[in-house]
């Protein structure tokens, strides 16, 4: 049975249940960072999860990624560039990072993995954040 790590909780804010992955907002406000967990007990790593769930987390990764833009114009950050992750080393349950990045972010060029502790979004940003993130995820 899937069961959600307490560190996804602790640092992030649910957005949607897509068909195969939960949705969450990274609570960092300095990045549009989506975050993606396949709901697939026990996984890892990509190898344990079907083709046809491998398909499908492409596909929700591309999703994730037009939310990242929509975050970044919504907060008046246009997106320049897209990363993404599947690290584990903190988390070992299989999840995927979306992260918008721009040359003026604080971590630019290197990876914001451990690079400083991140900036809780204020009320009215985290609002605007998860409706630009929600629409963009429903499209999928």
């Amino acid at each position: 049975m899937f069961a959600l790590d307490p560190a996804f909780v602790a640092t992030s804010h649910q957005l949607l249940e897509l068909p195969l992955c939960q949705a969450r907002l990274q609570d960092d406000a300095r990045y549009g960072w989506v975050v993606l967990i396949p709901r697939v007990a026990a996984a890892r790593e990509l190898e344990d999860l079907s083709p046809a769930d491998q398909g499908r987390l492409m596909a929700e990764i591309l999703a994730a990624g037009r939310a990242v833009r929509a975050i970044g114009a919504a907060l008046g950050r246009p997106v320049e560039k897209l990363n993404i992750g599947a690290l584990g080393n903190v988390t070992p349950q299989l999840h995927v990072h979306v992260v918008g990045r721009r040359a003026d972010d604080p971590a630019w060029p290197g990876p914001v993995w451990g690079h400083s502790a991140g900036l809780a979004y204020e009320p009215a940003a985290l609002a605007l954040a998860t409706q630009a993130a929600t629409g963009a995820l429903r499209s999928l």
